[in-house]
């Protein structure tokens, strides 16, 4: 089925987007687990800590040979021994006893505190002076403070940082089961695009989307194959998507999407089998011209050409959908940018019927934030580079004034 010129909402485009069922998944060693995405829920089969640990330096005592205790009136308490760090303590304390304790060591059965090494003194014939008294379980990490057996650890969808692997290695997990990094092959098109060595003649550019594309995919945790710049010729550009949709999960293709004579995008597109446009347009403002197909199994992301309107719609759009195709949560990958409120500096008119995406940069006076639009012509890659960030225009708003409070979703 074809679809010429079919215009969807934003939030039409995200759900049809996000509706994209993740990669398959793959068993691999939690050291290796970094930024990977989990494909199980995880719940801790250990109580984390398993023994009564030490939260401080100082002496392992019973918290009622202390009470009352101070600089002025201190304790006096028998000194029982050591406890020596990577073994498990066995001798008890007794009543009037305290044994020395490292951070970390084994809290001595019948002991249920730690008196901080700063508030003691030993003294002569093997006494310990307590200046300070302390509670039941004071200064101390008891048995599952940390994690009880049984508690969930992490969700299905969760992308995990360097720290969640310690924490997993801490309750036993030596191994798990996640996503495979979903595989995002990119092409741009264009006869006026030369390489960044080459001196650009009148009415050729240098390459910027692809550069800066590939860098964000692979933000995204994918495994990126670029297939490089492919000519304004429709078999070329038909050829080059078949071997993209016979490698990739998901094909990102950098032009060739707006009306004109010389976009063969959709015709290329349409030549491959069962090759459907699902939507041509968004809108949104920069990138209303953007693609979305499914063609040989695949689906298929057509970008704007101008660097700024296509860094704009990968954030919005390609993002989200590189994200969920690798086993992130869909209802949560759009809430992954940061933001934050400022006071705008200028009026920004905008028309209705279109989301606008504005760049602006901010600026902190007197303890408030402060945003300032950018030049929004698409093809200006550096008003993209100095901006901080880009608050959005409802589509049936026409325009934000002046000292109006606004959104700034942070780059």
């Amino acid at each position: 089925m074809k679809a010429f010129f079919k215009v969807v909402t934003p939030a039409e485009a995200k759900r049809v987007l996000l509706a994209i069922s993740p990669v398959g998944t793959e068993q691999i060693e939690t050291v290796r687990a970094r930024a990977r995405v989990l494909a199980e829920d995880l719940h801790s089969q250990v109580d984390l800590p398993h023994f009564h640990r030490a939260a401080m330096d100082g002496y392992a005592v019973r918290s009622k040979d202390t009470f009352g205790a101070s600089a002025s009136l201190p304790a006096y308490l028998k000194l029982s021994g050591t406890v020596e760090m990577g073994k498990e303590a066995i001798r008890p304390v007794g009543k009037g006893e305290a044994a020395r304790i490292s951070t970390g060591g084994m809290l001595p059965p019948e002991s249920d505190a730690v008196v901080m090494v700063e508030y003691t003194e030993e003294v002569g014939d093997g006494m310990v002076e307590i200046h300070r008294g302390v509670s039941p379980w004071q200064n101390v990490i008891q048995i599952g403070d940390d994690i009880k057996k049984g508690e969930p650890v992490f969700r299905r969808g969760r992308r995990l940082r360097a720290h969640d692997l310690g924490a997993l290695t801490g309750i036993g997990i030596s191994s798990l089961r996640v996503y495979k990094k979903p595989r995002v092959a990119l092409i741009s098109t264009g006869d006026e695009i030369v390489d960044v060595d080459t001196e650009p003649l009148p009415g050729q550019v240098r390459n910027i989307n692809q550069h800066s594309l590939a860098g964000l995919i692979e933000q995204c945790g994918a495994e990126l194959n670029d297939l490089g710049v492919v000519r304004d010729d429709r078999e070329a550009l038909a050829k080059t998507l078949r071997k993209a949709t016979g490698w990739g999960d998901l094909v990102l293709l950098s032009g060739g999407s707006s009306v004109g004579a010389r976009d063969i995008a959709m015709d290329a597109i349409l030549s491959l089998p069962n090759a459907e446009m699902v939507f041509h347009g968004i809108s949104v403002s920069p990138g209303k011209p953007t693609i979305f197909a499914n063609a040989a199994g695949k689906p298929l992301l057509g970008l704007p050409g101008y660097p700024v309107s296509a860094l704009v719609i990968f954030d919005l759009f390609a993002a989200p959908l590189i994200r969920a195709l690798g086993g992130e949560d869909p209802a949560g990958v759009c809430r992954l940018q940061k933001t934050a409120r400022a006071i705008l500096k200028t009026n920004v008119a905008s028309q209705a019927g279109r989301e606008d995406y504005v760049r602006v940069s901010l600026e902190e006076v007197n303890d408030q934030l402060y945003a300032t639009p950018l030049p929004s012509k698409s093809g200006a890659i550096f008003t993209l580079v100095k901006a901080d960030g880009m608050i959005r225009i409802d589509l049936n708003q026409e325009g934000v004034e002046q000292g109006e409070e606004v959104e700034v979703i942070l780059f």
